[in-house]
């Protein structure tokens, strides 16, 4: 049995069907309970509603599974305290793999969501749990954020330049990788970036869905100000708006990359390019395709 945290998000979604389809037993950890059927749909023969921050929660979710995918909760600011809640549990469960849903240079103080992965991570090398730390980077499925103004106005709206370059990768990329890496041997006490492009620049981006719409589309830097009156219109805390802020303001200066050959390692074979993906996607709405947040 295989515990996936989080479950219900973009990624546990993604990885309860690629473990499925692996013919693993999958306990999805939720926090609603609405969210147990449609997991259980895609193939989970568990689901339990919880608090990863409650111990009798944990424990429960915990008992007698051998490994745990854990996805914290998207832009927290418990991450620290939940992953070492997490971690506890694993110990005293005899759990006999981790594997932590970290992100891309968790180490750029300056992105505090990635510097409180950095924390977990540390924990997670002081615990004595054979693991495997997953680093991805942003997600293609994020451009659905601008569907409307891609498709009705031909805009690709981004809080940084449009010269910015951040690498991308496919969600169903991230959980094929994590599938590999819960249920093949070998990939024990490794910390591995997942990346499925080099950096490409916003322009770059809008090229790719310009040909793919066959309309021209315009990447546009809206400033951070705007940005975030979207953001509080749209529900967004005010953690969580800080935060992002605090990202788009590196990614401004320093953009985003990593090295797709990792993930080619795992999967054996090439990455989904964003092309592969737009072209995947374009028959269906981008709204399908879920929400604008970071990796989770």
């Amino acid at each position: 049995m295989i515990l996936v945290t989080g479950a219900a998000g973009k990624t546990g979604r993604a990885l309860v069907r690629a473990l499925s389809a692996r013919g693993e037993s999958v306990r999805a950890f939720v926090r609603r309970v609405e969210q147990i059927a449609p997991l259980k749909a895609l193939g989970a023969q568990e689901a339990l509603v919880g608090d990863m921050l409650n111990e009798a929660d944990l424990k429960c979710a915990t008992d007698g599974v051998r490994a745990i995918y854990h996805i914290p909760p998207n832009v927290s600011p418990h991450e620290v305290e939940i992953g070492e809640c997490v971690i506890a549990a694993a110990q005293a469960a005899g759990v006999q793999h981790f594997v932590y849903h970290s992100v891309l240079h968790p180490q750029v103080e300056a992105m505090p969501h990635h510097w409180l992965k950095m924390r977990v991570e540390e924990a997670l090398f002081a615990s004595g749990l054979p693991f495997t730390i997953l680093q991805p980077c942003a997600y293609m499925q994020n451009i659905a954020a601008r569907e409307s103004s891609i498709r009705e106005r031909g805009v690709y709206s981004i809080p940084y330049p449009p010269q910015t370059r951040l690498s991308l990768i496919d969600v169903e990329d991230v959980a094929q990788a994590a599938a590999v890496v819960l249920t093949e041997p070998d990939w024990y006490n490794a910390v591995i970036e997942l990346v499925g492009t080099a950096g490409m620049t916003q322009s770059e981006v809008a090229l790719v869905l310009s040909e793919a719409l066959a309309r021209p589309v315009e990447p546009q830097e809206i400033s951070l100000a705007e940005w975030q009156t979207q953001a509080r219109a749209a529900g967004m805390g005010e953690y969580q708006i800080e935060t992002l802020r605090a990202m788009f303001r590196y990614y401004a200066r320093q953009g985003l990359s990593g090295n797709p050959r990792f993930l080619q390692l795992l999967l054996k074979r090439a990455p989904t390019s964003f092309a592969e993906y737009v072209r995947r996607t374009m028959a269906e709405p981008f709204v399908s395709q879920l929400s604008a947040q970071p990796a989770d």
